[in-house]
């Protein structure tokens, strides 16, 4: 008896033990039933909520930051490119400096003096102005190179253009740009009012004459962009001039305005293809001449204060996004036929982004101030901050072994 039920006990154990295993671990049909049940209860257990994604923070831009932060004051005041004749700052410019600084300076003969005293001239504004200044000059070659003031030691004596053109290598012109970008950095000047990219087509042409590389456009054109090169790969910017092209005048902006009776199609095939090529190549300014050209305008409107050809050609057809500045404001050519107060408005009206050398500055931003909508100062003053953020934050002066060098003499002999 005890043998009966000591083999039930054991079969009874086995068959417990089987029907456990099966509910453990499930097979076949069942197995996935059971898996599919367990993934149900699964998804039955509330799951923790996604957090939501971060949305992407807009990228600040610093150029219109800077420009936000300005009164309208300080914008018009950055649009405005002063003469200085001499080497102090008065009481009245040093606030101005320390309030609403101007865009910049252009050093004329009485603010030369020693290298050494030149440079820390230079200095001095730069250390005074909140914001960084354009210091510019002309300094092209042959008859106007405005650092020959400078008693000592010598800049470099450079050619005229016309010299540069006739060895028609840009090398050497490129070689001239770095020259004259050395020697305008041991002083402090970081735009050079440079190179002149006027096509010589008029022989009674004494403004412009030997300026200018070459009657040939496409020499021009090749040259003014390789010595522009060499400036700027030099840290100086350049500065093309005079558009829309001032080598068929008789007559000398600074006396009078010229008229110059070219059609449209004369432009494209001669004068404006040194100014197509550089914007092409990346040109950071272009100089407004003043000129009247009645043929494209249908009066005799100086190109410095069309807006059919500052904007409309320039700015638009042609796509320059650069800078538009004037050429000197306080030439005959304008104020022998429009009021101080018309010229202020008008060059912005136009389309410049910087007026050159206005006579009254305070006048030109009372009469900007009163007629130009802050939209459209604010566009000219994104382009100044722009590239003053660009070109002129990590601006470096060259020592003064560079000025005058015998290097520089040699490089340009050729």
């Amino acid at each position: 008896m005890k043998k009966i039920v000591g083999v039930v006990i054991i079969v009874v154990s086995i068959v417990l033990g089987f029907v456990l295993a099966m509910q453990l671990f499930p097979q076949g049909q069942d197995g996935e039933a059971s898996e599919a049940a367990n993934s149900k209860q699964a998804s039955d257990i509330p799951s923790a909520p996604e957090s939501e994604p971060q949305k992407e923070q807009p990228k600040v831009d610093p150029v219109q930051k800077a420009v936000d932060a300005m009164t309208l004051d300080e914008k018009i005041a950055q649009m405005l490119i002063v003469d200085k004749n001499n080497a102090t700052i008065s009481p009245e410019e040093q606030a101005q400096l320390q309030t609403a600084p101007y865009g910049g300076y252009i050093l004329m003969a009485g603010a030369y003096g020693t290298l050494a005293q030149t440079r820390a001239f230079v200095e001095q504004l730069q250390n005074s102005a909140k914001t960084p200044l354009i210091i510019t000059t002309d300094q092209e070659g042959g008859t106007v190179q405005r650092i020959q003031s400078i008693t000592s030691p010598r800049a470099t004596k450079i050619p005229n253009m016309y010299y540069v053109g006739q060895q028609n290598d840009e090398e050497y012109a490129e070689t001239i740009g770095r020259v004259l970008a050395e020697e305008l950095r041991a002083i402090g000047i970081n735009v050079d009012l440079a190179p002149d990219a006027d096509v010589f087509s008029n022989p009674n042409n004494t403004v412009i004459g030997r300026r200018s590389f070459s009657s040939n456009p496409d020499t021009v054109a090749n040259l003014s962009a390789a010595l522009a090169r060499g400036l700027e790969q030099n840290g100086v910017a350049a500065t093309y001039k005079h558009f829309p092209g001032h080598g068929d005048t008789a007559v000398d902006s600074h006396q009078s305005l010229p008229i110059i009776d070219r059609t449209r199609e004369q432009l494209d095939e001669s004068d404006l293809v040194p100014f197509r090529n550089a914007i092409d190549n990346g040109a950071q300014f272009i100089m407004v001449g003043h000129i009247a050209m009645p043929q494209i305008t249908g009066d005799n409107t100086p190109a410095t204060l069309s807006h059919t050809i500052t904007t409309e050609l320039l700015r638009e057809e042609l796509g320059f996004d650069g800078l538009i500045m004037t050429d000197g404001i306080n030439m005959g050519a304008l104020t022998k036929n429009y009021s101080e107060a018309e010229i202020y408005t008008k060059a912005v009206e136009a389309g410049a982004d910087l007026l050159l050398m206005p006579q009254n500055p305070q006048l030109a931003m009372e009469c900007i101030k009163a007629q130009i909508p802050e939209t459209r100062i604010n566009e000219s003053v994104y382009r100044i901050m722009k590239f003053k953020q660009e070109q002129l934050a990590d601006y470096e002066y060259l020592d003064a072994s560079y000025f005058g060098s015998a290097e520089h003499a040699q490089a340009v002999a050729g």
